[in-house]
């Protein structure tokens, strides 16, 4: 009987002996299989395809970032990036905004500003191509974005959350933009037209612009739908006066691209040179409607401000008709 009592305790001992073991084991391989999720991770990084189909990527989240790109600068600011440069803004900033060095516009960056931030990123409008080069040179990356639709704005944000870390704050912008579009079921159908306007010339925004599109979603009726495109700027047509007479919009809204004083000066002056302009509903009933720049100069995450004031103005324009 005593010795079948030492044989149990020797034999206790080795079963918990090798139960400690196992014990190690596993959280040696524990640990081991958590370093290999974390190098994993930090290996695969982001990869972001810009608008253009170039494929970047991207190790981790980037220190910091630029933009020549208004609406771009809106919602990086958002998300909570490092934002080291913007555009050239001609209307009233935030100060936040006003402190970020300023760095040019799509069509006369300053390279020495740029090569001075020597930001990680830069993001820019497809029409910067002809400038990449010498952009690239100082070791900062090009990133092409354009948002020409209210869901290439939805899109650009998911895009940004991912890049910057941000996804929560990315689908929590996301869905104020549909809440507000899902408000408008009152449509409107009043008979409108959009000018984009920059100093000596001015074309009429389509459909397929994102001009077009926020008229679609305040509940307007663009008259410049079916006219043909320009090859220059395939969201845009050429202004025909005799289309938009026959047409006779309700409402004419003037979106200015940059120096709006100037465009509003040029365009009013058109419409006093050319008769055929007296005739349209829109002048008698006075409803030419200049839009704020800082609502729909290249809004972000701004489109749903747009949206309430377009509708507004749709409104107006229909108590005045």
């Amino acid at each position: 009987m005593k010795r079948f009592q030492i044989l149990l305790v020797i034999t206790l001992a080795l079963l918990l002996a090798a139960c400690g073991t196992d014990s190690k084991q596993a959280d040696v391989n524990a640990s081991t299989n958590q370093e290999k999720e974390q190098q994993v991770e930090t290996q695969e990084g982001v990869t972001l395809v810009d608008d253009l189909g170039n494929k970047h990527e991207f190790a981790a989240t980037p220190s910091s970032v630029a933009t020549l790109h208004r609406g771009i600068l809106d919602i990086l600011l958002a998300l909570g990036a490092n934002v080291t440069g913007r555009p050239t803004i001609s209307t009233e900033m935030k100060p936040e905004v006003k402190a970020i060095q300023e760095i040019g516009n799509p069509h006369e960056p300053s390279f020495e500003q740029i090569a001075a931030l020597n930001a990680e990123v830069l993001i820019v409008p497809p029409n910067f191509q002809q400038f990449a080069t010498t952009v690239e040179a100082t070791g900062t990356k090009i990133v092409y974005s354009s948002m020409n639709s209210i869901d290439d704005i939805k899109n650009t944000i998911k895009k940004y959350g991912v890049l910057f870390n941000n996804t929560a704050k990315a689908d929590e912008l996301v869905a104020q933009i549909d809440e507000k579009i899902g408000q408008g079921t009152t449509q409107s159908t009043l008979d409108a037209l959009i000018v984009y306007g920059a100093p000596g010339t001015y074309l009429a925004a389509l459909d397929n612009s994102l001009y077009g599109d926020i008229l679609k979603n305040a509940g307007g009726k663009n008259i410049a739908a079916d006219l043909p495109a320009t090859d220059k700027y395939p969201s845009y047509a050429t202004l025909s006066v005799e289309k938009i007479v026959e047409r006779n919009p309700k409402v004419i809204m003037l979106i200015t691209h940059a120096n709006p004083a100037v465009v509003k000066e040029g365009f009013e002056k058109q419409l006093k040179e050319n008769a055929a302009w007296k005739n349209l509903d829109a002048v008698k009933n006075n409803q030419i409607i200049i839009l704020p720049a800082d609502l729909f100069d290249n809004p972000g995450t701004q489109v749903i401000e747009a949206i309430d004031y377009m509708r507004d103005v749709l409104k107006t324009a229909e108590e005045a008709a």
